[in-house]
């Protein structure tokens, strides 16, 4: 069974298929198999947009498609970036412009908690559709450190950790994710596909 993993950012490809590896009878198709256009991401809420990018995905391309989006909500900011977080510090996506942002606004805060959120869907090209939420709770650093992961990950700190997720190894890091916890929720799912059971 094909399954087309619907991003087009390869970062987080990198870790979607790092975290689900091989799942027996799934073959993994990305977009450099079956290119897709761009899907506006127009949704007020993160699971608007992994489902309308599963949705209009897998309606294109005819395969059942695995979404997600994820966002960054601080708690000081009412949530905010949230459903925004790529976009944080304008339209063009530009993550230290982000980091900087975020670290300013939030200069004088005495509470830094913040969690990241994950939204994963999975559609069918008859329309069935499936979502999983995961959760990362947090705080956020007063400065940037580390080189790993992207997005936030340099200043966000996990609950229970002393470094950031940008000073952790790829594999520390997809362990507790907010990602990987909405994709093992999926697992089950694409397991089921696989066997013919959806």
């Amino acid at each position: 069974m094909k399954v087309l993993i619907g991003t087009r950012n390869p970062h987080k490809l990198v870790e979607i298929m790092r975290i689900l590896g091989e799942i027996p009878g799934i073959e993994w198709v990305t977009f450099r198999e079956r290119p897709f256009p761009e899907v506006p991401e127009e949704g007020a809420t993160l699971e608007e947009n992994a489902r309308l990018k599963a949705v209009m995905i897998s309606q294109g391309s005819g395969l059942p498609t695995l979404a997600e989006d994820s966002g960054l909500e601080v708690v000081t900011l009412g949530g905010a970036p949230g459903v925004r977080s790529a976009r944080f510090s304008g339209e063009e996506k530009n993550w230290q412009a982000n980091n900087e942002k975020l670290l300013a606004l939030l200069s004088e805060a005495r509470d830094r908690r913040a969690r990241f959120r994950a939204v994963a869907a999975l559609a069918l090209p008859d329309g069935r559709l499936w979502l999983r939420e995961g959760v990362l709770e947090g705080t956020i650093a007063t400065r940037a450190r580390g080189r790993g992961g992207f997005g936030y990950d340099p200043v966000f700190v996990p609950e229970g950790e002393t470094r950031t997720l940008g000073e952790m190894a790829p594999e520390e890091k997809d362990r507790i994710s907010h990602r990987r916890r909405a994709l093992e929720r999926m697992r089950p799912l694409l397991s089921a596909l696989a066997r013919g059971e959806l």
